[in-house]
């Protein structure tokens, strides 16, 4: 049986949630993997000068910036993060190359950003897991496409899979040979998002207090919600656009405080932290939410049109997938959500919303199955090379 370790950290929701559904998905069809997963940032605890000083992790200021809006930064804060990460390469590579020593792998997979040189190098033979011997190293990326440089794709990558074309043709650019790049019909979800979600629409939308034939969005902005989905629930309320909402809260209590004071003309259903988020999508129509590469797939998994906001305020690493979302016509993006009563009138127009889900029915991601056959074609490659 070969060793399996995934390397991940928990800024943001999806590199967790990826190595916890492959982990899941390996063990669960008992292929021949023995999985552990290798959280970066506790490894990385000695080294983080700023939670000796603040007592918070690099993760939890991440986390903290993205709950709280203070994105528009987020391009110079990066490139500080970069600077220092490789100004601590070394140091990093030791920290790596003594877990290794103590934890040998047959295959490392990274499912996480910054950190690919590191732990690339990390792997190389001359310091190492078993001496004279190389262990394939596979970056997986969880975002739509690569925010260079230095983010998910580097020169020392091995292995590169990628969700879309465009990540693609971006390692394909930086000199990656074709036969070492592996591309998956989509984003890595939760095993349930592959489900078939069998809800009786009319009695749960009832069952939640809403009307069962009314036009239903649900509104998801990550673990922690965002205050922006007051705002959109009273401009929709404002402007009579007749349509109910699913609010989704995560773990923000006093978001879904205000929000249930809120009065409406149609109803509306606050939600907070769900392990069935699932269940929710197949009870809506459309999608409204940030344009995380998540969210998105997770919409359009459920065949759902989504509106989703790019602007300076945006993380860059996210840019792209308003972009992906035009081009591909499963929806609109809008500068504001200032002006989502418009758009939703725009999506809801019979002809269409008739071609936007036409397009979102159209959506095949099957990644979370297709990883596994590639890791063995990643290690079968290297022990023949």
């Amino acid at each position: 049986m070969r060793k399996l370790t995934i390397v991940f950290h928990h800024a943001g929701g999806g590199h967790r949630s990826a190595a916890d559904a492959l982990k899941a998905t390996l063990v669960g069809q008992e292929l021949p993997w023995d999985v552990t997963l290798l959280d970066i940032q506790e490894l990385l605890d000695p080294l983080d000068l700023i939670r000796r000083t603040t007592g918070l992790r690099i993760q939890d200021i991440y986390n903290l910036i993205l709950r709280k809006g203070w994105t528009r930064f987020t391009p110079q804060l990066l490139v500080v993060l970069q600077g220092t990460i490789r100004l601590y390469h070394s140091a990093i590579v030791k920290l790596l190359r003594a877990y290794w020593a103590q934890h040998p792998a047959d295959l490392v997979l990274s499912v996480i950003p910054h950190f690919d040189r590191e732990i690339a190098d990390s792997l190389r033979t001359d310091g190492t897991i078993t001496p004279g011997t190389k262990t394939p190293f596979v970056t997986l990326i969880t975002d739509l496409a690569d925010y260079p440089p230095h983010f998910w794709i580097e020169r020392e990558s091995e292995y590169i899979i990628a969700g879309t074309e465009r990540a693609r043709q971006q390692a394909l650019t930086m000199g990656h040979p074709a036969d070492h790049i592996f591309q998956t019909s989509g984003m890595i979800l939760k095993p349930k998002f592959y489900e078939k979600t069998a809800v009786d629409r009319v009695a749960e939308r009832k069952r939640l207090g809403l009307e069962p034939e009314c036009a239903t969005g649900i509104v998801l902005f990550g673990g922690h919600g965002s205050q922006v989905m007051v705002d959109i629930t009273r401009k929709l309320n404002e402007s009579g656009s007749g349509v109910q909402l699913i609010l989704m809260c995560g773990h923000n209590d006093t978001l879904a405080t205000e929000l249930k004071n809120l009065r409406t003309r149609k109803p509306f259903a606050v939600v907070g932290f769900a392990q069935n988020v699932e269940y929710y999508m197949a009870l809506a129509d459309f999608f409204i939410g940030k344009p995380g590469p998540g969210s998105i797939s997770e919409a359009l998994q459920f065949h759902l049109p989504v509106i989703v906001e790019c602007n300076s305020r945006t993380l860059p690493q996210e840019r792209y997938n308003a972009e992906w979302v035009t081009e591909q016509g499963y929806g609109i993006v809008v500068p504001s959500f200032k002006t989502i009563a418009p758009a939703v009138q725009r999506l809801l127009q019979s002809a269409t919303f008739d071609q936007f889900r036409l397009k979102a029915n159209e959506y095949s991601n099957r990644a979370l199955f297709e990883v596994p056959a590639i890791l063995e074609r990643c290690a079968e490659h290297t022990a023949g090379s």
